[in-house]
């Protein structure tokens, strides 16, 4: 048997920007599950609504065996309202369980990490405390979203802001996660996630 497709949908996170391409974490949670190679529909920079033409620009026909979904925080970064952040990830979280034929458990969401403990998040002028208080209304919102649609919601914020200003745990840009970190939250998202196969 094969191992079953895996489709993430995302940002700079899900890309992993700034670190090679068997450190980002959907490459390293298929490895460890033994799943195939994922497809990955992701760009640096993207807000929910740059996500949704691109996945119309992919001409996404399959039904994916897995499917995760972590997007937002170019939203907060932008300045962009929760009530809007809230509106359009619905529809991508509907579209997100479609490519997982249909089916909620066969999706996931991933919370937004927390930038603001980063180096880079130095020079912002929102300040760390400002940038992390609104990193928690983003996930509030996205986590309500997941529960209303019985989708796993999974929590690897605390990480992120656990060791997250370390150098070892950043890319050389002083914001993206390093391959370390990304490991780090392969081993929350293992733990959460019924692995055993779809449906």
């Amino acid at each position: 048997m094969s191992a079953p497709p895996y489709l993430a949908l995302g940002d700079s996170y899900t890309i992993g920007e700034g670190v090679p391409a068997s450190g980002r974490w959907p490459a390293q949670l298929a490895t460890r599950l033994g799943w195939a190679a994922p497809t990955i529909v992701a760009q640096t920079g993207w807000t929910t609504d740059e996500l949704a033409l691109a996945i119309d620009a992919a001409g996404l026909a399959s039904v994916y065996d897995r499917v995760s979904l972590l997007i937002g925080v170019n939203n907060q970064y932008r300045g962009r309202t929760v009530a809007n952040y809230a509106a359009e990830f619905r529809v991508l979280l509907d579209r997100s369980v479609a490519l997982a034929g249909g089916d909620a458990k066969r999706a996931f969401v991933v919370s937004i990490p927390d930038w603001g403990v980063t180096a880079f998040a130095a020079r912002d002028d929102r300040g760390r405390a400002r940038i992390g208080r609104e990193i928690d209304a983003f996930n509030a919102a996205a986590r309500a979203v997941s529960e209303a649609r019985g989708v796993r919601y999974i929590d690897i914020t605390p990480t992120s802001r656990d060791r997250g200003g370390d150098p070892a745990m950043l890319a050389d840009d002083g914001l993206h996660p390093s391959a370390a970190m990304y490991t780090r939250w392969v081993d929350d998202i293992v733990h959460t996630l019924p692995v055993a196969g779809p449906g």
